[in-house]
């Protein structure tokens, strides 16, 4: 008996999966072209495109209160 295998759409953990590999893939490149041993923080920020939280103020979503009943 053969076994059929069928290919759908992506799901969300597909594309989470193919991300993060991505993301490796450049830190790789990155640590390869490298010049010192270990690639610094701030360099890992920058291949991964990592902005300083601190520095840009990040919108928040008001809470709403609680209701007890």
């Amino acid at each position: 008996m053969t076994q059929v295998v069928t290919l759908s759409a992506p799901n969300a953990q597909d594309c989470v999966a193919l991300a993060e590999i991505e993301l490796c893939g450049e830190l790789m490149i990155a640590a390869a072209d490298a010049l010192e041993d270990r690639l610094s923080p701030d360099r890992i920020d920058e291949v991964l495109n990592v902005r300083d939280v601190l520095s840009e103020p990040v919108p928040s979503i008001p809470r709403q209160a609680r209701h007890r009943g």
